[in-house]
């Protein structure tokens, strides 16, 4: 039998009792609304989706009561309690977030603050974390970030990054640019002023006989200054072809009354070795002057590609895989909500490592240019000194040109004697005897009677000018020490920054990768071969790089060309592209560009005045071309014949 209590007032709803006794209030039941409420109020979201699934579960027996209490007397005017609870319930949970949030959804306050300092948008930036199921890189956790946040953060971090590289190895590539660029300056204004007090020196000294055949010594200074610049010059063949030439000249001038053909000239010039005619002069003069260029011009064009190699390795060219190495450590923080997080010191490492590996195995390469590069400067500063070379120059000319006016007679004697008696000069010339023609034109020249004028500015000046360029050797070779090892430590030197990381002395309250805790995978040793276990970033170890690789080729030949330069060898090299233009002499370097990459080769292109002789003399002989033509239409059908 149901009973049905009427609490006072009358009006409210009446409660059906299940039980048998006296009608009263109903006793509190598990899951009803009083539990209900101490959940909601006690537990947040959990202790309302429990009085939820409580009241849920209450509704089919509240639905009985209710019948049989219709059946004994008017319907009831309220609906019962867990019917409001449910309503409720409908309301509100749309808008909790799920257990174990901490109660209400986190904010996205701070990463759009930070995501806004970056320049970018926040239109698609949430005001509140989202489910993470979109995410590619970054945990697919409750998050602030969009797909299109993560993908403007992983391109941002690809743009970081190239830069990081740049800025830091900023040092290194400075040091080549404005040391080559002093040093070649320096070495070209030294030539100029040598050039230029020889020229005042001997105007004043030799007058009109040094005037009418200056072209002799102007072409000297041009192959010099042909040779520096990268030029197809043998040293040893230009220096011979000088002493050559000034024989020719000078013996003419003291024998003028006879009159020398240019084959008679040529066979003079045979001569020179064997009589010796300017003393022991060439021969120490060829010594000094081709240690002194051959270690200032292998050192600038040393300069030029660690200048070039500087710049092209700094520009980076991350893979796919570094790429989301980069993201993950450098912006999931701002997904999780934790844009002042930065990434572990250690954690930055191994990123580093992987994504710069094909970097440091340009360390060893580099290392050994350095150390080479270092030994020349020390020439250049020691026995290979220029200024020993160039300052003197004139004086030891000179010398030489008195050596040849003391020994006149006997080198006379004996070209006359090996060569054959010239002809005679015509009557005007010959009339004039030769103590007169040359004692008047030529004197001694006296190092005390240097010209103090013009000239003597010209020297000071040459002077201060190498005494700056010593200053700039020692000043290179201290910047050199420091970019030895650059490569292997540029991911130190990256992590070290205060922008990247938390600092090598924070361990917990940094990004690991998945959370704000310490970094726990031990740190990869350098090079390409020690990533195949980098737990940041993708290598394939099997494929390095090949733009690195030629860099390293590019050190490997000029650090074997500094070796042969600091022991007073050449090795002649020209540059790859001029194969191309069919040119053999080499283009030599510009204020701008050098070649970096060279191919050696194994001879000399012939000085310039050998040229013309040889031409002049296949000119006087038609035999040898007949031969030349019949040698060639031997070789064509042997070609035809072997095909």
């Amino acid at each position: 039998m149901c009973a049905c209590a009427r609490p006072s007032p009358p009006r409210l709803a009446k409660v059906c009792l299940g039980g048998r006794g006296a009608p009263g209030p109903p006793p509190p039941q598990p899951g009803g609304a009083a539990e209900a409420r101490r959940s909601g109020g006690g537990g947040g979201g959990a202790g309302l989706a429990r009085g939820a699934g409580v009241a849920l579960r209450a509704m089919p027996a509240a639905r009985g009561a209710a019948r049989r209490c219709a059946l004994a007397g008017p319907p009831l005017p309220v609906p019962p309690p867990p019917l409001l609870l449910l309503l409720l319930l409908l309301l509100v949970l749309p808008v909790l977030p799920a257990a174990g949030t901490e109660g209400k959804a986190r904010s996205c306050g701070e990463v759009r603050q930070a995501y806004s300092a970056k320049g970018f948008s926040l239109a698609s930036v949430p005001y509140q974390e989202i489910a993470g199921e979109h995410l590619r890189i970054c945990p697919q956790e409750y998050t602030c970030c969009t797909s299109e946040m993560e993908d403007k953060l992983s391109q941002q971090s690809k743009l970081e990054f190239e830069n990081l590289v740049e800025e830091t190895s900023h040092f290194v590539r400075t040091t080549f640019v404005s040391r080559h660029k002093k040093f070649d300056e320096f070495f070209r204004e030294l030539l100029e002023n040598a050039e230029r007090s020889l020229n005042d020196m001997f105007v004043r000294t030799y007058g009109m006989l040094y005037m009418q055949n200056s072209e002799v010594f102007q072409d000297l200074f041009a192959e010099l200054k042909r040779y520096y610049t990268g030029g197809n010059v043998n040293l040893e063949e230009m220096l011979n072809d000088f002493w050559a030439r000034l024989l020719e000249r000078m013996f003419q001038l003291i024998n003028p009354q006879y009159h020398f053909s240019e084959d008679y000239l040529e066979c003079v010039s045979k001569y020179t070795d064997q009589l010796k005619p300017f003393g022991d002069v060439p021969r120490k003069l060829k010594v000094q002057v081709t240690r002194a260029f051959i270690a200032a011009r292998t050192f600038v064009q040393g300069l030029t590609v660690g200048r070039e190699v500087a710049n092209r390795v700094s520009k980076v060219s991350p893979t796919p895989g570094c790429i989301r190495a980069l993201m993950k450590m450098l912006y999931c923080p701002y997904c999780r909500g934790l844009p002042t997080v930065k990434p572990c010191n250690n954690y930055c490492l191994n990123v580093m490592k992987g994504c710069l590996a094909n970097q440091a195995d340009l360390d060893t390469e580099w290392n050994l240019f350095i150390d080479a590069m270092l030994l020349v400067a020390e020439r250049l500063e020691g026995p290979f000194n220029i200024e020993s070379v160039m300052d003197p120059i004139d004086v030891k000319i000179s010398e030489a040109i008195m050596n040849m006016q003391e020994n006149s007679m006997q080198v006379s004697a004996k070209v006359f004697q090996g060569c054959g008696q010239p002809k005679p000069a015509p009557a005007l010339r010959s009339s004039r005897s030769v103590p007169e023609n040359f004692n008047t034109r030529f004197r001694p020249y006296i190092p005390e009677e240097r010209p103090t004028t013009a000239a003597g500015t010209s020297l000071d000046r040459l002077r201060t000018i190498w005494r700056t360029m010593q200053h700039g050797v020692t000043d290179i070779k201290e910047k050199l020490k420091l970019s030895k090892k650059f490569w292997s430590a540029l991911p130190y030197t990256i992590c070290k920054d205060e922008r990247v990381t938390a600092g090598p002395s924070v361990e917990e309250d940094c990004w690991n990768g998945h959370t704000k805790a310490r970094y726990l995978p031990e740190i990869m040793n350098d090079g390409l071969t020690n990533q195949i276990n980098n737990p940041e970033v993708d290598v394939d170890i099997t494929r390095p790089d090949t733009f690195i690789r030629q860099q390293i080729m590019a050190l490997r030949v000029m650090t074997n060309k500094l070796k042969n330069a600091y022991n007073g060898n050449d090795v002649n090299f020209q540059d790859t592209s001029d194969e191309s233009s069919g040119s053999g002499s080499g283009s030599g370097c510009t204020d701008d560009i050098c070649p970096t990459e060279f191919d050696f080769v194994t001879t000399e292109a012939p000085p310039v005045d050998s040229d013309r002789r040889e031409v002049e003399a296949s000119a006087t002989q038609p035999g040898c071309s007949l031969q030349t033509l019949l040698l060639i239409f031997l070789s064509l059908l042997l070609q035809r014949q072997w095909r």
